[in-house]
C-alpha cells in the first residue's frame, strides 16, 4: 500500500501518540528549513516519492557550480529549503539562493564586499539560518568572525542588523581582549526573535573563551550570554584553577546546537578547553568543556548539564549537534535528547530533567605522569546505547592485509602505548588515540527516524597518533611562536600530515616574506587567518618559517607583547597512523554506518561505508573510507549518505543496511544531503566540495526521479 503525504503524516502522529503519557508536539517532517532538516534536527524526511522500489531510477536533475573553488577548499554546507528557494554557501563563503526546482541562481551575496577586502580564506561553513516575521524574511550566517543578516528574497544586507548587516563576534565576550581567532562555522539556531550561536576557536592557549550568545534577529543586539568558562562566583568556577582561568579559552560550541521550541530549551554541545593535550593550567574537571548543556532559550540560564570527558586531554569535543528524539522505554514514552561523540558512544537524556535514560557509570581510567598534569580519576561511560564502533586499538587490529603494510605499521608502533581508549599522552612514549581525533562520530551528525525510533550514525574507525614534546626554553624565539600557533597542526618538525595538512619544510622556495605574511594574515583553504597575532610576532614567525635568523630585539618584543600562556608540553602535530602508501594502520572497515534501536539501545545493523578502488581491484573486500558528512533517513525506506572520500553518494535500505543505489559525484560530498519536495517532485541535494585530502569541487548536485 502506498500512502500519500497527508495519510502518512496522520499515521505518523497516531504512531507517536500510541502509549503516550504526555502531549505530542507535531513536527513537520516535510520541512527542511533548519540545520538538520526539521526543527528537531532529526535529519529525517517523511517524503516517500523516492522509495526502495524506484531509487535505482534516480538521475541528476540539476547541477549548480559556484565557480569559486580553490586548492584544498571545501563545501561542508547542508543547504536549507524555504518557500521554493534553496539556500547555501560556496567555498569562499558567498551565500546564495537557488530555484529549488531548477537550480537557477536567484541571488548571490559576497560578504566580503561588505566587510572589505578579498576573501582568500573561506574556511568552512556548514549552513545558514532562516527567520521570518510577516514580510520580513532573513538569512543569517557566519563569515569568519562576523554574524551577518541578508534579505532572504534579495540577498541585500539588513542595514538595521548590527553595523550595516553585521555583528563582530570578537566583541561582547565579557573579556578584556578582542583580538581572538573566531570563526562562525556552524549556523545558529532560531528561537523566537533570537539567534543563538557558537563559534570555532584557536586550539592553542591564545584561544577565546567559547561562551554561548543569543542575538536579537532584528537588531543584532546581544540578548544573553552563557559563560562556558565560568566567571568567579558562577556555577562550575571551582572546577578550574583560579590562578589561570582568566587566560584559558575553548569550551566552545563549533558543532551546532538544537532548540526544543515547545519546551524553550536550547541544547548546546561543547568542545575541549585549551591547551587540548596538556592541562596543567586548568586543574580540575573544567566545566563546561566537553559538555551537553541545556539552557533556557529565553534567558541563557543553565537548566542542567552533562560532562562527557572530565579534564579533556584527548581533543574529544562533542562533534555534532544533538538530536531531539522520542523513544519508548519500560512502556513509557520519553522526550529525550541524544548526543553522539567522537568516542563512538551515544549519550541519551530526558530533555527536561537531564536524567540519563540508561545508567552512565563513572569508570576508573589511567592517570597522567606528565609533570604539572592532573587528570581525572574516572570518566563517564554509558551502559547503553551500544557503541557504534570499536572502542580500542588492539594487537589484532594492526593492519595485516599485506605483510609489508603490517611491518610498516608495526615499525611505527615501537614505543607506542595502545590498547586503551583512555591511554594518557606522555613524553616517554606516544599513544594511539582510538577512536581518533576526527571520531568516531563527527560533525555530519546522526539521523533519527521517529516512526521506528532508529538512529543512524556514520563513523570513522581510524587510529591516530599523539606524541608529546617538552617545551624547552627555546633559544630561537621564532620556534616558540611557531609552536604556539602552528605546531598543533603542522607538527614541531613542520612536516604536517599531507595531503590534508601540508608540510612547511621547503616553504622558502614557494613564498617571499611578503607573500607568506599575506597568507598568515588572510589564511587559505582550511587554514584560518592569523590576523590576531601582533605584527612583531608575525614578522618573527615569517622569518622562522623561511629559515631567516631572528633579530636580537625580537626576544624583547615577544616578552612584552605576547599574552598567551605557553604549555609545558606540546602535541607534535595531528597525525593519523598510516602506511607509506597512506593506508590506515588498522584493519578495515575504516568507515562504518550503524543503525541503533533507540528503544532498546541495541544495534540493529552495521555496514561498511565507502570503498577504495585500488584495493578492490586487488581482490580486497570494500574497506570503507574516512567520511565527513551525515545521513538522512526517509519514509521511502531509504537512508541517503555521501560523506566518503570515494566521491560517491549512496542509498541504503534503512531496515537492513543493504546497499540499493550509488552514484558518482563530481567531488566528494563531505556534507549532509537535503531532502525536499517542490511542485510535487522530491529532490535530494548534496554539496560536492571535496577537500579533506581529496580534490576540491564547487558543485551542488540535485537528484530526482525522471519525469
Amino acid at each position: 500500500m502506498t500512502l500519500n503525504r497527508t495519510s502518512f503524516q496522520f499515521l505518523l502522529i497516531i504512531l507517536l501518540i500510541i502509549g503516550c503519557n504526555k502531549p505530542v508536539v507535531e513536527i513537520d517532517y516535510t520541512d527542511w528549513s533548519h540545520y538538520g532538516g526539521p526543527e528537531d534536527g532529526a535529519r529525517y524526511s517523511s517524503l516517500q516519492q523516492i522509495n526502495k522500489e524506484n531509487v535505482t531510477q534516480l538521475e541528476v536533475a540539476w547541477t549548480y557550480h559556484t565557480g569559486d573553488a580553490t586548492e584544498r577548499s571545501q563545501i561542508q554546507c547542508q543547504p536549507i529549503v524555504v518557500n521554493g528557494l534553496i539556500y547555501g554557501t560556496t567555498p569562499k563563503l558567498n551565500v546564495f539562493a537557488l530555484n529549488a526546482a531548477t537550480g537557477d541562481e536567484i541571488w548571490r551575496f559576497d560578504p566580503f564586499q561588505v566587510l572589505g577586502g578579498e576573501n582568500s580564506w573561506a574556511g568552512t561553513n556548514r549552513g545558514v539560518s532562516y527567520w521570518e516575521d510577516g514580510n520580513d524574511k532573513r538569512i543569517l550566517f557566519g563569515a569568519g568572525n562576523w554574524l551577518m543578516a541578508v534579505d532572504a528574497l534579495t540577498g541585500e544586507p539588513i542595514q538595521e542588523f548590527g553595523d550595516g548587516g553585521k555583528v563582530d563576534l570578537r566583541k561582547g565576550l565579557d573579556t578584556e581582549r578582542e583580538d581572538f581567532l573566531i570563526v562562525a562555522n556552524a549556523p545558529g539556531v532560531i528561537f523566537k526573535d533570537k539567534i543563538i550561536i557558537g563559534m570555532r576557536l584557536s586550539e592553542g592557549l591564545d584561544a577565546a573563551p567559547g561562551h554561548i550568545r543569543a542575538y536579537n534577529v532584528k537588531t543584532g543586539k546581544r540578548e544573553w550570554i552563557f559563560h562556558t568558562i565560568p566567571k568567579e562566583g558562577e556555577f562550575g568556577y571551582d572546577t578550574w584553577d583560579s590562578q589561570f582561568i582568566s587566560k584559558i579559552g575553548g569550551a566552545n560550541n563549533w558543532a551546532g546546537m538544537v532548540v526544543d521550541q515547545n519546551k524553550e530549551i536550547v541544547f548546546v554541545p561543547t568542545g575541549s578547553a585549551t591547551y587540548d593535550f596538556w592541562g596543567g593550567y586548568r586543574k580540575g574537571d573544567n566545566l563546561f568543556a566537553n559538555s551537553l548543556i541545556a539552557l533556557n532559550a529565553n534567558t541563557g540560564e543553565r537548566i542542567w548539564h552533562f560532562q562527557a570527558v572530565h579534564h579533556d586531554i584527548w581533543d574529544r569535543d562533542f562533534p555534532a549537534n544533538p538530536n531531539l528524539i522520542r523513544i519508548q522505554k519500560d512502556g513509557k514514552w520519553i522526550d529525550a535528547v541524544a548526543q553522539i561523540s567522537k568516542q563512538g558512544m551515544t549519550y541519551v537524556f530526558d530533555r527536561v530533567t537531564g536524567e540519563p535514560v540508561w545508567p552512565i557509570v563513572e569508570t576508573a581510567v589511567p592517570q597522567s605522569s606528565l609533570p604539572g598534569e592532573e587528570t581525572s580519576e574516572t570518566q563517564p561511560i554509558p551502559t547503553l546505547p551500544e557503541p557504534f564502533m570499536k572502542m580500542s586499538f588492539q594487537e589484532e587490529d594492526i593492519l595485516n592485509l599485506k605483510q609489508e603494510w603490517e611491518l610498516d605499521i608495526r615499525s611505527q608502533l615501537k614505543n607506542i602505548n595502545y590498547g586503551d581508549t583512555w591511554a594518557v599522552p606522555s613524553s616517554d612514549q606516544g599513544i594511539i588515540l582510538f577512536p581518533g581525533m576526527d571520531g568516531g562520530g563527527e560533525w555530519g551528525g546522526a539521523s533519527f527516524d521517529p516512526t521506528t525510533q532508529t538512529m543512524y550514525i556514520n563513523a570513522n574507525q581510524i587510529p591516530w597518533l599523539i606524541e608529546m614534546t617538552p617545551n624547552a626554553e627555546f633559544e630561537n624565539v621564532g620556534q616558540s611562536i611557531y609552536s604556539t600557533y602552528c605546531g598543533n597542526c603542522h607538527g614541531l618538525e613542520k612536516k604536517g600530515n599531507p595531503p590534508t595538512i601540508p608540510s612547511l619544510t621547503g616553504i622558502s622556495d614557494l613564498y617571499s616574506p611578503d607573500s607568506l605574511g599575506e597568507l598568515l594574515q588572510k589564511g587559505r583553504g582550511a587554514m584560518p587567518a592569523f590576523d590576531h597575532i601582533s605584527e612583531e610576532n608575525k614578522k618573527i614567525l615569517v622569518n622562522y618559517l623561511l629559515g631567516k635568523e631572528t633579530q636580537e630585539g625580537d626576544k624583547k618584543e615577544l616578552d612584552s607583547k605576547d599574552g598567551p600562556l605557553s604549555p609545558r608540553y606540546f602535541m607534535n602535530g595531528y597525525k593519523r597512523l598510516v602506511t607509506k602508501e597512506g593506508l590506515y594502520g588498522s584493519n578495515p572497515p575504516w568507515g562504518l554506518l550503524t543503525a541503533i534501536d533507540m528503544n532498546t539501545g541495541k544495534k540493529k545493523w552495521q555496514v561498511t561505508l565507502g570503498e577504495i578502488d585500488t584495493l578492490s581491484v586487488q581482490g580486497f573486500e570494500p574497506t570503507g573510507t574516512e567520511n565527513y558528512g551525515g545521513p538522512v533517513a526517509t519514509a521511502g525506506g531509504l537512508l541517503f549518505i555521501a560523506a566518503t572520500k570515494d566521491e560517491m553518494i549512496r542509498a541504503f535500505d534503512k531496515e537492513t543496511g543493504a546497499l540499493l543505489w550509488e552514484a558518482k559525484l563530481p567531488a566528494s560530498g563531505h556534507a549532509t544531503p537535503a531532502v525536499y519536495e517542490i511542485n510535487g517532485k522530491q529532490f535530494l541535494v548534496i554539496a560536492c566540495g571535496g577537500g579533506k585530502g581529496t580534490k576540491s569541487g564547487d558543485a551542488y548536485v540535485a537528484f530526482a526521479l525522471p519525469d
